[in-house]
């Protein structure tokens, strides 16, 4: 599945919480999240995450933001929102 980073905090809420790094990744493994500067692989992104364990879908979604780098994510100090 492709999903914008905008669309992952819903998307992660599916998952039943607290889960495993590795558990959640495996389950995210053919996913793919479309960045301003290509796309990575959401399992891969989990995996390399630094908890062990997340227990909730904002601790999931901070560690991917944690794992991207600045200019993924769009124009450096601007947000989503804005054009």
């Amino acid at each position: 599945m492709e999903l914008e980073l905008s669309d992952l905090p819903e998307y992660l809420e599916r998952f039943d919480y607290p889960v495993d790094r590795e558990e959640l990744a495996a389950a995210c493994e053919g996913d793919v999240v479309e960045l301003a500067e290509g796309e990575r692989s959401l399992g891969q992104v989990l995996v390399d995450a630094d908890p062990d364990r997340f227990e909730s879908a904002d601790d999931a979604y901070t560690a991917v933001q944690n794992d991207l780098p600045r200019e993924a994510v769009g124009e450096p100090y601007q947000s989503e929102g804005e054009g």
